[in-house]
């Protein structure tokens, strides 16, 4: 008996040290964050830089990679930073959001850590206190399959990330005081950028990226903009779609695509076509009248070595007048479907890529609204306008102090019958661990909207103008739908996500609209770990800043453990 247990103990001591042993591997990044100015839409403003960089490093990676990023605050504000997209599994604590981090004080630095976990696909990160997404601080994304891992498609001879955004003239420190000011809104952006380029067709422009005839390329597009959906074609050729947030997508081509706030999708260009310069054509979406901005694409191989500029004729772009704008995109969205045969890195909490089959336990219905309060402009989802802490949510809920700080619930699962009547406070669901539920987002506003939910991805399986009700589940895509991380609603309209909720943590759904998730159009949801195991969710960082409340009082022990 006394030998069993003996071989028992080594047994297990042997599969503790290969698995400390055999850690993923490890990718590290030092930034230094700065301001700096450049003329992005021709005047001369303050941006943020990484590195002396606009847009910020790439961080480039491969599933299941450990990513370490060490942030050098060299600016004179507070400063923190989300992977948008990136699902932090059992890890929330560097999810980068003011309801879970202590922002980074300036001429202070802070170590994010955290697992790119069975993730492939284009992402994106960003800044997330105040208002500095509007000066920039922001940069790609690419988790690239492991070599092991097949993926769809014949590998690329090169990729090209392309960071699409709705450009303003005034400092991010002067749009902050029009909102705080609680007047009006931010009106029109001046421009659209590409990368840090903002092209007007002209032909002078110098080449953004360059390409080998007959040679295909990927194109990692985020929209990584302010207030503005956006529609992007290139001159004379098509794009395949092969990714859409992080999924594996059937391969159709298209002339144009709509990427909206906070989206990010990949695309394969071949260049089969005249070897000259050619338009890459950015467009606005939903509003009058549209801007447009432009990048050269060039063939390396030209006739004699002569450039032949591009055609000064830019690709129409699609219908922008409601309701036929609208129904366009909502076509478009319908044309995506998940690629049911790629191998793919991925999560498969209780079998949800047969989502179909999976009983919904929770149906939450969110409305957004506009309205005052004591005078001043606030948006709401269900009549809750949230307002962020001095003590973070998550800290606040791992000190015991949740109480103090905010109250759970104060959002209901459905909207209230006068949304006009706003409230302004912390909004913080309850979320059942492993609960499958349904979120049904209503607009019946005249503006669209996009929301992203950190910390999980979703099936999103309708997107349908009206309002929605019980019978609309008949229409859902419940067979190929993409799991992705964000979903648009038109004006008028409804989108439905089915997600579980098998992560851990404190998390952020919010409105990608950068005025409407200032001033409160996003919620915390708290999903638990019943039983308390590191399995489900780690335990607070040894070097986590504390502030707020907390900020004195002792660590309390362990939450979590192994066993």
């Amino acid at each position: 008996m006394f030998k069993k247990l003996v071989l028992s103990f080594v047994f297990v001591s042997w599969l503790f040290v290969v698995r400390v042993h055999c850690e993923d591997p490890y990718v590290f990044f030092k930034w230094h964050v700065t301001f700096g100015n450049l003329s992005l839409v021709g005047v001369p403003q303050q941006v943020i830089l990484i590195n002396g960089k606009f847009p910020g490093p790439t961080i480039n990676c491969s599933t299941n990679e450990n990513i370490v990023v060490n942030v050098f605050n060299e600016i004179n504000e507070p400063i923190l930073f989300t992977w948008n997209g990136i699902r932090q599994r059992k890890n929330s604590w560097q999810d980068g959001r003011p309801g879970v981090n202590c922002p980074i004080q300036p001429g202070t630095n802070y170590t994010y850590k955290f697992q790119v976990k069975d993730q492939i696909g284009s992402f994106f990160y960003y800044p997330t206190t105040s208002l500095h997404r509007a000066a920039g601080g922001y940069g790609a994304i690419n988790v690239h399959s492991r070599p092991k891992i097949p993926v769809p498609f014949d590998w690329p001879a090169e990729e090209f990330n392309v960071l699409i955004a709705d450009w303003y003239i005034k400092s991010h420190s002067a749009l902050k005081k029009i909102l705080d000011g609680g007047k009006r809104t931010l009106r029109r952006p001046a421009g659209i950028i590409i990368n840090d380029k903002s092209g007007k067709g002209d032909g002078k422009d110098e080449p953004l990226f360059t390409m080998q005839p007959g040679l295909t390329y990927r194109f990692r597009f985020c929209n990584v903009g302010l207030k503005t959906s956006l529609n992007v074609r290139f001159q004379d050729h098509d794009m395949k779609l092969v990714e859409i947030e992080g999924s594996h997508t059937v391969q159709y081509d298209y002339d144009s695509l709509d990427i909206h706030l906070g989206q990010c999708l990949s695309v394969l260009v071949t260049a089969d076509q005249e070897p000259k310069d050619y338009y890459l054509v950015v467009y606005t979406r939903f509003r009058k009248p549209s801007l447009n901005a432009t990048a050269t694409i060039r063939y390396a191989s030209t006739p004699d070595g002569m450039v032949v500029r591009p055609s000064a004729e830019l690709p129409p772009p699609p219908p922008n007048d409601p309701p036929l704008a609208i129904a366009w995109s909502i076509n478009q969205f319908r044309s995506f479907k998940r690629n049911l045969t790629a191998s793919a890195a991925r999560p498969n909490p209780q079998g949800s890529y047969r989502y179909g089959s999976i009983n919904i336990t929770r149906t939450i219905r969110i409305a957004s609204s506009a309205g005052t309060v004591n005078g001043k402009i606030r948006y709401a989802l269900n009549g809750i306008s949230h307002e962020d802490t001095e003590t973070p949510l998550k800290l606040a809920e791992y000190f015991g102090v949740a109480d103090k700080v905010f109250e759970y619930n104060s959002m209901k699962d459905k909207p209230p019958d006068n949304l006009n009547r706003i409230v302004v406070k912390p909004n913080v669901l309850n979320g059942t661990y492993r609960n499958f539920v349904e979120i049904i987002f209503e607009n019946s506003e005249k503006s669209i909207q996009s929301y992203h939910l950190s910390g999980y991805t979703f099936f999103a399986v309708a997107i349908e103008s009206g309002k929605w009700s019980p019978k609309n589940r008949k229409d859902y895509n419940m067979i190929d739908a993409v799991s992705r991380y964000s979903i648009q609603v038109y004006p008028g309209s409804w989108a439905a996500i089915l997600t579980a909720f098998d992560n851990a943590g404190m998390w952020n759904l919010r409105a990608q609209t950068l005025e409407r998730n200032y001033l409160g159009q996003q919620l915390y949801i708290s999903v638990l770990s019943p039983e308390k195991s590191l399995r489900d969710e780690y335990n607070i960082p040894e070097t986590f800043p504390l502030c707020g409340i907390v900020e004195d009082m002792p660590m309390p022990p362990p939450a979590y453990t192994m066993f």
